[in-house]
């Protein structure tokens, strides 16, 4: 996957990841591009500047400091070299890359009518690296099963970003559909799961195909508002389990509440550090007050890298604590993962344009 995004990044930025080490592409997070300042990369267990030739440094005097051009050549190719296409990414602020990768942008922000229009002069680039982690909702599963009607509890993931919300319902839809660790309530083939993929993160959809594996049973609406998108797949796809990303706005509320009124399962996340955070933001609140979910589970890490998850049933108490396979340790068990020219810019995807 991380050849999708070498492939758009300017030649020198792109010359300077290649070169980094196998073992720390591997497990590298984001990518942040920032105009005249030092390129930099963060990983599961930090981060560090990279210098022109691929060697990490504490240093930011030591690193490569893209330039506007290289800036400006970057945004052309993840616009498509048509920013009006792109207007409503522009306005939020990010961009999706194919492979599911979400670019966020900063810069001078252009005002219409008080709000936001758009981006121009966008001089900072964070690349969040999408990767699949089959496995990575496997311990979280056997809570998720009612233990009398083998059905799927309504589940709202919390944790801060970068902490594994997206891997996670990605690994999830994977298992529901399939039917893997799943009770014989589903008939032993698994659920019907729709997937609302609306920043194309958890799908990675090209052309409106996934890229990522879903399992055999899961249906994807790609790039549609999340509310207008749970509308949509109950009235036409009937599905048994419904998935969406980074729930928040009260339309999304309403559109949860259609769901299980219709008897359908739905799995949510949302942006938060724990219950008590988001207990503050008004519509999961009411969401949480209504006992929607009788799951959350809050995600995170300690401050060695570690990642943790505690599982909360729907009055507030803990079900469980576990420690979730994270991709560091996922690809430990790897052997053999090639030269460092192997992740060089031999076979890479090319960008819009150049194919």
């Amino acid at each position: 996957m991380l050849d999708n995004v070498l492939a758009y990044l300017p030649a020198a930025v792109r010359a300077a990841v290649a070169s980094l080490p196998v073992s720390l592409l591997h497990v590298v997070e984001e990518i942040r591009i920032r105009e005249e300042r030092p390129l930099e990369i963060v990983y599961d267990k930090g981060s560090a500047f990279v210098t022109a030739d691929g060697r990490q440094t504490a240093g930011a005097d030591d690193a490569y400091r893209p330039t506007h051009e290289e800036c400006r050549g970057l945004l052309e190719l993840l616009t498509r070299h048509s920013f009006y296409s792109f207007e409503e990414e522009l306005k939020r602020g990010y961009i999706t890359m194919p492979g599911g990768h979400r670019v966020g942008l900063a810069g001078q922000v252009v005002l219409e009518g008080g709000q936001v229009k758009h981006i121009r002069e966008v001089s900072s680039f964070n690349i969040r690296i999408a990767r699949e982690l089959k496995g990575a909702g496997s311990p979280l599963l056997p809570y998720l099963i009612h233990t009398e009607s083998g059905c799927i509890h309504h589940t709202l993931v919390v944790s801060p970003p970068q902490q594994g919300k997206t891997t996670l319902i990605r690994d999830l839809a994977r298992l529901i559909s399939s039917g893997e660790g799943i009770s014989s309530a589903a008939g032993g083939i698994g659920y019907k799961v729709g997937v609302v993929d609306e920043r194309s993160e958890i799908a990675a959809a090209v052309k409106g195909v996934p890229r990522f594996d879903l399992g055999p049973r899961t249906d994807v609406l790609d790039a549609c508002p999340k509310a207008e998108g749970m509308m949509m797949m109950i009235r036409s796809m009937s599905p048994e389990v419904l998935i969406v990303d980074e729930i928040g706005r009260p339309e999304d509320a309403e559109a949860i509440h259609e769901a299980v009124h219709a008897g359908i399962r739905v799995i949510a996340t949302a942006h938060g550090r724990d219950l008590a955070d988001i207990r503050q933001r008004p519509v999961l609140r009411g969401l949480l007050a209504d006992g929607v979910f009788g799951r959350c589970a809050v995600l995170g890490r300690s401050g060695g890298g570690q990642r943790s998850m505690r599982v909360y049933d729907a009055a507030g108490k803990l079900a469980a604590a576990l420690s979730p396979p994270s991709i560091s340790s996922a690809l430990s068990e790897l052997r053999g993962l090639g030269s460092r020219a192997a992740m060089g810019t031999r076979g890479l995807v090319p960008p819009p344009g150049k194919r």
